[in-house]
């Protein structure tokens, strides 16, 4: 059989396969294009970014345009590869056969999954430049676009759907965004991803969790003898002292120690002047939100607020600083409440007081204790036992080894941890 020339037939094909695969590869480029990179080149005057933009406002109308084009080219080759089969081989059912698996080869893997793979790959380096095509291709097109589209709608309609949106409705949600900072930790300093974590975990934290506990608050008593008082007032570290009468739960206010310390230079530090001294004391729930409270104290120019339970009993204090270090990590300061400058020695052990609170322990220790419960390693030992273990008793909580080294007053003083073997890493807290 003589050879007939098909070249003008075999180009038109490779062409359609060719411009298929244009349409696939800006079809999935467009659609894995990061849309907050996008609007950020937007902002920077990228006019390429600002045509694809406009084109994902209406993606109902992007994707009517492209599947369009897409569907027309493929059954257009389709139907030219009937004809170079016919022309060929005749009407034989077997070659038409071969015609259209080996079309839909060619097609499945240089007009698809090819394009695809590359369009995802490299989305802005596809969907820029294609942005110069689609945007007249979409204008000249329009007509038969809005035509297919309003059956789509009202299939969508009947099936109360609601039609896809554009860009612009794309939120981000906390964990999405938390996983997002996780993620692309290497584009940014490490301390900055801890604040930025940190700033996540703010609204889920109360002021139960950062506050100084009622057992580690300094305070005075204002019916103690003036010795005592002048004492305590010269010797504290502290700018706000907590005054109560008698019991702590009868609280006064709040000493400004400035105040007092002035009234002292000038030799008039009696009862009077000391409760000059005193502020009105500022109580909040124990479940109030971190976050709410640090707004409070930025609105109303507080530092210090007392915590209290649902009966009123004190259960601690909180500081702004309480709360701005929970952000940016503990500040130095030249009289803690309690040592927490610990850390692993160099055999694994580490000996906390154990009022130390279990969010400090996972932050400085790398422990992924629970934190649900109670808030110090005192209360979540003494609730692990159902009661108050003896001096050298040693448990596991949460896969950490750790043991009881002293108890005093109903209350474990000091405990001795071993790091574990396969150390949970926490959260930041």
């Amino acid at each position: 059989m003589d050879e007939i020339p098909l070249t003008t037939e075999l180009v038109a094909l490779a062409v359609l396969l060719v411009v298929s695969a244009l349409f696939s590869v800006a079809e999935t480029s467009m659609m894995a294009l990061n849309r907050y990179r996008l609007r950020a080149m937007v902002k920077l005057g990228n006019r390429a970014a600002k045509r694809v933009a406009d084109l994902l406002e209406r993606t109902d109308r992007l994707l009517g345009v492209i599947l369009l084009g897409n569907n027309l080219v493929n059954i257009a080759a389709a139907t030219l590869a009937s004809v170079i089969t016919i022309e060929y081989f005749g009407r034989n059912e077997y070659a038409l056969m071969a015609s259209t698996a080996g079309l839909t080869f060619m097609i499945l893997v240089f007009s698809e999954v090819t394009p695809k793979v590359l369009g995802a790959a490299y989305p802005e380096k596809i969907a820029l430049p294609l942005s110069y095509l689609l945007g007249p291709l979409l204008k000249a097109l329009y007509p038969i676009v809005w035509f297919v589209n309003l059956f789509s709608s009202a299939i969508l309609w009947a099936l109360r759907t609601k039609p896809p949106g554009g860009a612009a409705e794309q939120r981000l949600t906390q964990e999405e965004l938390r996983t997002l900072v996780l993620e692309h930790s290497h584009f940014m300093p490490k301390k900055h991803q801890s604040i930025l974590m940190n700033l996540f975990d703010l609204e889920r934290i109360t002021v139960e969790d950062v506050m100084t506990p009622r057992a580690l608050i300094e305070a005075i008593d204002l019916d103690a003898p003036a010795e005592t008082l002048v004492a305590q007032l010269t010797t504290s570290y502290h700018t706000r002292l907590l005054a109560y009468r008698g019991e702590l739960n009868n609280v006064i206010g709040i000493v400004h120690l400035r105040r007092a310390i002035s009234a002292l230079a000038e030799g008039a530090l009696d009862q009077r002047a000391l409760e000059e001294a005193i502020a009105e004391p500022y109580f909040v729930p124990a479940d109030t939100p971190a976050f709410a409270q640090l707004q409070y104290f930025q609105e109303n120019r507080q530092r210090l607020a007392l915590v209290v339970d649902e009966y009123g009993e004190l259960l601690g204090l909180v500081t702004l600083e309480d709360i701005i270090e929970e952000i940016i990590g503990e500040f130095t300061t030249t009289a803690p409440l309690r040592a927490t400058g610990f850390a692993w020695s160099e055999d694994g052990t580490a000996v906390v007081e154990g009022s130390t609170p279990l969010r400090e322990l996972n932050r400085k220790l790398g422990l992924n204790l629970p934190l649900e419960g109670p808030k110090t390693l005192n209360g979540l030992i003494l609730e692990h036992f159902q009661d108050i273990p003896e001096a050298g008793v040693s448990l596991k909580i949460h896969g950490v080894p750790m043991e009881v080294v002293q108890t005093q007053d109903r209350v474990v003083k000091t405990v001795r941890l071993f790091r574990p073997r396969v150390a949970a890493v926490a959260t930041p807290a």
